[in-house]
């Protein structure tokens, strides 16, 4: 060996020289022999690939885009190795010695370029470069040429060195090219390689409208030029949803559903006790993730270009030299810049459209999950909590796609600067890396107890919205009992909960926002201060270029926190992920069975054929798998019930009717036994589930239109009348949860839906209770008796006597078991039925119900002729489309933020962060004057003088950094604070007609995404907006102070920029809005399936939902891709226009040094200053830009929130304040009063007027939508009368403040309301009665066994009251109806849901218990008022009749009309 390399290279024998391998080692070995396996590699690859007809025609269709890949880059690479061995002879004819090494290096290089070019032409260019061998190699070899010419780089000359690393580029280049090529190759669903990467379409008046062809070239793909047409509409007007991009195919969110279903499916198959949501991500997407890391790499070796070209170049300025290698290096500097530009920005924008598939699989995934977890186990997670998944963990989740790559970007970033810095100070930056290494167990520490803080923050963040959803949900029935401020109160105190937490995280945040911040300065001060120190002397090449490296490291180092907080918050929110998402499902079907809980559920056997259901000993309960406590509701429950039957299911309130639906439903979980059901189900709920849309939607509910059958349907409902009467027919929309529409209308749309989908199994829930006498027996006989559902199976469980009697088989449950089952006409049944106080009353059924088939005859021929040839020109929106603004973010958004935020700790963070960049100036200002009097031999002071300066610098800039961190803390959360707060207190003080106008979803996405964004990601993105402005100013007054040329470019440069900017923003305020007003509806849909989705299960409408939801996540995607495109776009233009800086600057430099021009530039420190500043403007305009823009984004957060505080508030004041007896009669008088709750419809109450004596007991009856509960609603305030007053006890309720006029009022409301806590709580919330009296009231309404049965007064009742049944939780209304003791009390439909005993159980304690007590009860059940002192008979707002019943009864009344028509 040794004599090899002798002959070799004769002045340099040995391998190794003392210091490291010699040069001509590491030519020999790294050089020629990487090239010589190459070459070999080429050629049998060559030989065994000949070319065919196929392969050449294969080759004949290769893209445009693979021949410059494939063909052009090895032109290139050998022409460059041309000009290399010219150098070479250049330096052997001036008689400069090369060694043999080099040109064997140089030579076989040139051999394997050439090699490439040859074997192409003859043999398959496809097929041979995408060999898997050759594109490994290819991978490995510029890595060992990387580590070669690192070595080599101090000894070259700048000509040498510059085309050696073009050299490596191509060699990477290449690489890539090659490895992409064998991918896609590999992959033939994917597009080629030159396909587009988006769409595009010159032509702007068909509103950017793309093809997903092959119409964009490689230009247009590399430049962003393809969203220019969106960018030019944005700057003219304001951007729709259609002027956005389309979608890439592979952005779908369909198949990214796919890609993620299958992988977590493989996930739940292989890791059933424990899947992991990030390993089927990783499954997923991990090999497209680890190709960009490739790309990542390449551009972060490409960053450390910059500083070694600068030291090149100050080393030349400080020679003095002449010639053009200073030129070159100059362009270098700017060349450099200009490819990483375009490297960064398509890495990023490839990694923002895994980053959108990711975010559409994830929210997708959470979304089908919710159609098919049932009831039971979806128990253990709180609608909050599920909401939390959605709106927070889906984002953080995706947020790890940042953080990912960048723990192992980042450290490698480090680790090559700090080699970089080696070979500058030697040991002398071990002193700073001793700083570093010492504050690693420190930021794990803090990183620690942040991720401690942000899972605990996030559990009360559930709770938050939890609660924010319920006091959504139930804001009527708060208000009609003055308890908004008491819910408030409870929010309140779980957002500060929350807020500690947050605050915990803010200021560790700090903390290591300070340690990193400062660890630049702290390495400058040990770094150079040890190299003195080490008797070594400072010059300006080394300085600044140690002080470019250490600007490169500032991003990293300051990254590295929060990219591991980024982690940490992805690792928690994917284990949330995956706890929801391992639900077991309820897969299994029945033929067309309705499926159960999948372990319990089986093919059934031949012996229950012709069965329509079938429990076999089954216990079920609502409790989830996890649960160890099972608390049955329905206990070994065997039942046999045929096809085509109607089965009546009847039984006190609680005894299991409702569960029994769910369990065939498959909503509870069977823990004994089994259950089977056959054919298709039709279900409506107890508490109607009504979807936004129109009232068509609602009922054919994602069916086929077939215009006969539907106007049976709306006919047989009862409906025909109700839809004439709306504006726009039924193509009306209907708000959120039925808002528009009365209790008995949303039953019946309810009902409609079922009947028209025409299933084989009907299980009705009550749907007789929330309708008056005469609609339900319309009902019974032309809906659940009548010719549509012949044939069909029907459950009904009920208390209406005519329908128990009509029923075919009877099923008694008495506290979850089957008590009977027998027919109507036994017994058991019997003695239920002639309970009933108006037995007497019973006329001919069957004449009645001919009666009301002959009345109605004529309608449905004209309802079928309207259906089928009318077609509605358009309905009344009753929700409003979300508004969003126009233009740039108002200044008095900012102005608003920094009064949330406090005026002094906005000067304070202002002032300590341009003391802190001035601070870090000064420090290098410093060093420039030391370096030049080193220089100089002029030395005026000591050293330690020198260092004690530097020192105090230091620490000034350690202080200031502290004060800037800690005081953004502080104010980001003083404004969280007042934000939530404001919002909040505007909130619950808005009228009841904004709720009705306004989505919950619409609401909750302010309180859950806003809110989330102003707390965190705002004063995180401002801070650093912040930092890079005063960045950018002070280098621009170290410019101006050093180059005075660089005035000859500021005007032109600022000008150009904010055109840029002024381009750019017009557009991404627009898409930001747009954002947000996408994302609206995804919230809305996600919270109306979560309340619909056992009525969507019992449909099998799960892919029709799913659909709908793709489409708003389709919608979503759109904005987002766009919004991507957008922000690269203006990146790629600044980081260009900074690398034009840059190589003027350098430029100057030169020219200045040959001195020709007038103007002198001063010390070498001082130009070594200004180029080692010039160098970072690429990043730190890019990131300025970005930071403002983000921010200007995320102030339309703020923005949107402030939207909230300014909506309309109630009239809260009165100018009487009243004593805390009254009132003390309860005599009510209505004076000609009208009511609309929108200008736009017809009045709901017209010049009524009526009084009631004190402690009379008065009943309201009348048609559904006749106005009986507009008299609540304008008795307590919620919606303004328009003419008229209301008197109490001769007081105009208007002069009354409206909290303490609803808080002297008892009311127990249509829809019972419980929240969740403690059942104590919800009976007595101000804690103002003992438990015995407590008790006593429960035990007056007939639910004090359940009550201790369930486990007393202490309970937790869960979410809406669900531990009861519907029927117990109105009970327990009337209860705390009871306990209030108020003068006047109203009943709405208080004894709806509960059967005809318990009922009249019920009016006795009322007689009793509310003796002297005015009583307002609104009733379908004619027993209700029988024994009332006076009835009033409104319709269509209007009094119709007012009187005694037992009076009204023997006369031809209106009363005894309903009375005749009641079998109850």
């Amino acid at each position: 060996m040794g004599d090899f390399l002798a002959l070799i290279c004769p002045n340099s024998s040995s391998v190794w020289n003392g210091k490291g391998f010699s040069e001509c080692f590491e030519d020999m070995v790294l050089g020629f022999g990487l090239n010589a396996v190459t070459i070999v590699i080429i050629v049998v690859v060559g030989c065994i690939h000949k070319s065919s007809r196929e392969i050449q025609r294969s080759d004949a269709q290769m893209g445009l885009l693979k021949k410059l890949f494939l063909h052009v880059i090895p032109a290139v690479g050998a022409c460059a190795l041309l000009l290399d061995i010219i150098f070479l002879w250049k330096r052997e004819i001036n008689r400069h010695f090369v060694g043999y090494h080099k040109w064997f290096y140089s030579c076989s290089e040139l051999m394997v370029w050439a090699n490439i070019i040859i074997f192409s032409r003859c043999v398959s260019s496809h097929h041979m470069l995408c060999n898997n061998v050759l594109c490994y190699w290819w991978i490995l070899k510029p890595l060992f040429w990387i580590f070669h010419l690192l070595k080599k780089f101090p000894l070259l000359e700048t000509s040498i060195w510059v085309v050696e690393s073009f050299i490596l580029l191509l060699n990477i280049t290449f690489g890539i090219s090659i490895n992409v090529i064998r991918i896609k190759m590999l992959s033939p669903k994917n597009s080629s390689f030159e396909d587009p990467l988006l769409s595009n379409d010159k032509d702007l008046e068909e509103g950017c409208h793309h093809d997903l062809g092959k119409s964009r070239n490689f230009c247009d793909s590399m430049t962003f030029k393809f969203i220019n047409p969106v960018m030019n509409h944005g700057v003219v007007k304001q951007l729709d949803f259609e002027d956005l991009l389309q979608l890439p195919l592979d952005l779908d969110p369909l198949s990214c559903h796919d890609i993620i279903f299958t992988c977590w499916q493989a996930q739940l198959s292989n890791n059933g006790s424990n899947p992991s949501l990030l390993r089927a991500v990783c499954s997923a997407y991990g090999w497209p993730y680890l190709r960009l890391g490739l790309l990542k790499v390449v551009n972060d070796c490409l960053g450390f270009a910059g500083p070694l070209l600068l030291n090149k170049l100050i080393q030349f300025l400080q020679q003095g030299s002449e010639g053009l290698d200073g030129y070159l290096l100059a362009i270098s500097l700017g060349l450099t810049s200009v490819i990483k530009s375009f490297l960064g920005t398509q890495y990023t924008f490839h990694l923002g459209k895994l980053k959108l598939r990711l975010r559409s699989s994830i929210m997708t995934l959470i979304y089908q999950k919710c159609l098919c977890v049932n009831l039971a186990e979806r128990s253990k997670f709180s609608n909050g909590e599920i909401q939390t998944f959605m709106s927070v963990d889906a984002d953080r989740t995706v947020n790890m796609c940042n953080s990912f790559h960048d723990v192992w970007s980042l450290p490698l970033q480090i680790g090559v600067a700090l080699y970089l810095l080696y070979t500058q100070v030697k040991f002398a930056f071990v002193s700073g890396l001793a700083i570093t290494i010492l504050l690693i167990p420190v930021n794990k520490w803090i990183s620690k107890l942040i991720a401690n803080a942000t899972e605990k923050m996030m559990k009360q963040k559930d709770e938050r919205i939890r609660r924010t959803g319920e006091l959504l949900t139930y804001i009527r029935t708060l208000k009609m009992h003055a308890w908004e401020l008491l819910f408030s109160g409870w929010l309140m105190e779980t957002r500060s909960s929350e807020v500690k937490h947050l605050a915990t995280r803010k200021y560790l945040d700090a903390w290591c926002v300070f340690f990193w911040a400062t660890t630049p300065t702290l390495f400058s001060l040990f770094t150079f201060g040890l190299y003195a120190l080490m008797g070594n002397q400072l010059d300006a090449a080394m300085v600044f270029t140690c002080l470019a490296l250490f600007n490169t490291l500032i991003s990293p180092l300051n990254s590295f926190p929060w990219v591991i907080n980024g982690l940490i918050d992805a690792f928690v929110s994917s284990r949330r992920l995956s706890r929801f998402l391992s639900c077991p499902e309820n897969k299994s079907k029945v033929k067309e069975t309705n499926s159960c809980s999948l372990p319990f559920h089986s093919e059934q056997p031949d012996s229950l054929q012709g069965l329509a259901v079938s429990f076999q000993d089954a216990c079920c309960t609502w409790s989830s798998s996890d649960d160890e406590a099972l608390n049955l509701v329905l206990n070994h429950v065997s039942l046999i019930l045929p096809r085509g039957s109607f089965v009546a299911v009847i039984g006190e309130v609680g005894s299991g009717k409702s569960s029994l639906l769910y369990s065939i439903l498959g909503e509870t979980r069977v823990a004994h036994g089994s259950i089977h059901s056959d054919g298709s189900v039709a279900y409506v709920p107890q508490v109607p589930w009504i979807l936004s849309g129109t009232i068509r939607d609602n009922i054919i509910f994602g069916k086929s239109y077939d215009p006969r059958r539907y106007a049976e349907t709306v006919q047989a409902c009862a409906l025909d009348v109700d839809i004439s009467l709306m504006v726009g027919g039924d193509m009306a929309y209907i708000g959120e949860k039925g808002l528009n529409l009365s209790g008995g209308q949303r039953t019946r749309l309810a009902l409609a839906r079922a009947l028209y989908h025409g299933s084989d199994v009907i299980m009705l829930d009550d749907v007789l209770s929330t309708v008056d006498a005469q609609v339900a027996r319309w009902i019974l006989h032309n809906a659940i008796l009548g010719p549509l559902v012949q044939g069909k199976t029907r459950f009904l469980c009920t208390h209406n006597i005519q329908a128990i009697s009509s029923a075919e088989m009877v099923v008694i449950m008495d506290k979850g078991q089957i008590k009977w089952v027998g027919s109507p006409n036994d017994h058991q049944v019997s003695s239920y039925i002639t309970f009933s106080p108006l037995n007497e009353l019973d006329s001919d059924v069957q004449n009645q119900g001919k009666s009301c088939c002959t009345n109605s005859s004529s309608k449905l021929k004209e309802l079928q002729d309207r259906e089928i040839n009318h077609v509605v020109e358009g309905a009344e929106e009753v929700i409003e489309a979300e508004l969003r603004k126009e233009g740039k973010v108002e200044l008095g958004v900012y102005k608003n933020y920094a009064m949330f935020t406090g005026w002094f700790i906005t000067v304070v963070i202002c002032l300590s962060a341009l003391l802190m960049q001035a601070s870090r100036n000064g420090n290098d200002l410093w060093l420039s004057f030391w370096v030049d009097t080193a220089e100089s031999s002029q030395t005026r002071y000591s050293l330690s003088f020198y260092l004690a300066i530097l020192g105090l610098f230091c620490i000034i800039n350690s202080f200031l950094t502290l004060v800037r961190a800690f005081s953004f803390a502080f104010g980001g959360l003083q404004a969280a604070i007042k934000v939530h707060n404001r919002m909040l207190g505007n909130l619950i003080n808005a009228p009841v007609q904004f709720f009705d106008l306004t989505p919950g979803g619409r609401i909750l996405n302010r309180f859950s995404s806003d809110l989330y964004t102003i707390d965190d990601s705002l004063p995180f993105i401002m801070n650093i907006l912040l930092a890079n402005f005063v960045g950018l100013l002070g280098i621009a007054v170290v410019l101006l102070y050093v180059q005075v040329f660089f005035l000859i470019l500021l005007l032109p440069f600022w000008y150009i920029y904010s055109r840029l900017q002024f381009f750019y923003r017009s557009t991404s305020r627009e898409l930001r809005r747009l954002d947000s007003v996408s994302r609206s509806p995804i919230y809305t849909s996600f919270t109306e399936t979560l309340d619909g989705s056992s009525t969507i299960r019992a449909f099998k409408s799960e892919d029709l939902f799913f659909a709908k939801f793709t489409e708003l996540v389709t919608m979503y995607q759109k904005t987002s891709y766009t919004e991507i495109a957008a922000s690269l776009w203006l990146s790629l233009r600044l980081q260009l226009l900074a690398a034009f800086v840059i190589s003027f600057i350098a430029l100057m430099a030169v020219v200045g040094n040959h001195g020709n021009l007038p103007v002198h530039f001063g010390t070498p420190g001082l130009v070594g200053l200004a180029l080692s500043y010039a160098a970072p403007i690429v990043s730190l305009l890019g990131s300025f830009l970005t930071s403002f823009t983000e921010t200007e984004k995320e102030m339309v957060s703020v923005e949107r929130v402030l939207e909230y505080m300014d909506i309309p508030q109630e009239e809260i004041a009165g100018c009487l304040c009243m004593n805390p007896d009254w009132p003390c009669q309860g005599v009510i008088e209505f004076q000609n009063v009208t009511l609309k709750y929108k200008p736009s419809l017809p009045p709901a109450l017209c010049n009524l007027s009526f009084t009631i004596a004190g402690g009379a007991q008065i009943g309201i009856i009348g048609r559904t939508g006749a106005g009986k509960s507009s008299v609540l609603n304008a008795l307590f305030r919620l919606t303004p009368i328009c003419t008229g007053s209301i008197f109490i006890d001769g007081i105009n309720i208007n002069n009354i403040p409206v909290r303490d006029l609803r808080s002297r009022l008892a009311v127990v409301p249509q829809s019972p309301f419980l929240f969740e806590g403690s059942l104590r709580d919800n009976l007595d919330p101000f804690q103002m009665h003992d438990d015995l009296k407590i008790w006593n009231a429960l035990e007056k309404c007939h639910v004090k066994e359940e009550v201790e049965a369930a486990g007393g007064l202490h309970i937790l009742v869960k979410e809406s009251g669900m531990s009861f049944s519907v029927g117990q939780r109105q009970l327990l209304c009337l209860a705390r109806a009871l306990l209030k003791s108020s003068k006047v009390l109203c009943l709405d439909e208080c004894t709806a849901n509960v059967d005809t005993q318990t009922a009249s159980l019920l009016q006795s304690t009322i007689s009793n218990e509310f003796k002297g007590i005015t009583l307002i009860t609104i009733a379908h059940r004619i027993s209700t008022v029988l024994n009332m002192d006076s009835i009033l008979i409104l319709d269509h707002g209007k009094l119709a009749e007012q009187g005694n019943p037992q009076v009204l009864l023997k006369r031809d009344s209106l009363f005894s009309s309903f009375a005749q028509a009641s079998s109850m």
